[in-house]
């Protein structure tokens, strides 16, 4: 009963928060506050968003971004936490390719987008190329940092009672990795948005970078806002879907905070 006051309290305090700074910009613009042409204001974005919608490009412009997200959160993240077990395990091959992988991670991966324009093209290829290569750091770094510094005693443990290296991957350090693994692909979440985003403001015929583009080229600032908007949702929902997956995937983890008070998942 205690914690059901205070989740609702929490949700109504995040709800009036939110609303109020809504509430604030839209006033504000309205008494001339400030220039709204440089940030429209909510009720102008609400009209807009309908008029996108209603145009058919909203749902065409959401397409592409979505699927270049997707498709490179995907490659991304299989191939983020395959080569991660595979260089925990393999210390020779660890030693010889996490140098390399660290070093390229450092370059911003806007500066090589226009190579891998140049290299796969315009189209679809180039996108989730580089959305996958961002989120691909995230996870695998990840995973990886998760393996190394388990607890030998779990592995030692499990090879006591019988277990081959396979079942003591799969059933020992998979399972305590995994909120380290979540944490990767939490960070991978986002960076396949901003990938897809970065791959189309390089060159791209279709999706949000390059609306925000098209739209900024002719001041108009209610486009990108409604741009910025959807992706915010986006963003929400996929986060939102993250969690229900983390919780069930670790619903045996007791969460703690400094008080050293526990509850349970």
């Amino acid at each position: 009963m205690l914690m059901d006051k205070k989740r609702l309290f929490i949700i109504a305090t995040r709800t009036l928060l939110i609303v109020g700074v809504i509430a604030l910009w839209e006033w504000s613009a309205v008494n001339s506050w400030y220039n709204s042409f440089f940030t429209s204001y909510p009720s102008r974005i609400l009209k807009d968003l309908i008029t996108f919608a209603k145009s058919g490009e909203l749902v065409y412009h959401t397409s592409i971004t979505l699927k270049e997200a997707f498709l490179g959160l995907f490659y991304g993240t299989i191939i983020g936490i395959l080569l991660g077990i595979l260089f925990a395990q393999f210390i020779t091959l660890g030693s010889i390719f996490t140098p390399i992988l660290t070093a390229i991670s450092g370059i911003p991966q806007l500066a090589l987008a226009p190579v891998y324009v140049l290299w796969f093209g315009l189209g679809l290829t180039s996108k989730v190329f580089l959305v996958s290569l961002m989120v691909f750091f995230c996870v695998f770094f990840s995973t990886y940092n998760a393996i190394k510094n388990i607890e030998q005693n779990l592995v030692e443990s499990a090879h006591i009672l019988g277990a081959n290296s396979l079942q003591t991957l799969w059933y020992i350090v998979l399972p305590a990795c995994m909120p380290w693994i979540i944490s990767g692909i939490r960070a991978g979440v986002g960076a396949c948005m901003v990938g897809a985003i970065i791959g189309e403001y390089m060159g791209s015929t279709g999706g949000f970078g390059w609306m925000i583009t098209y739209a900024t080229s002719f001041f108009m600032i209610h486009r990108v806002m409604s741009c910025i908007t959807i992706l915010l949702i986006v963003g929400i929902v996929l986060n939102w879907c993250l969690d229900k997956v983390e919780k069930y995937v670790l619903r045996w983890r007791v969460e703690t905070n400094l008080s050293m008070s526990m509850k349970s998942k």
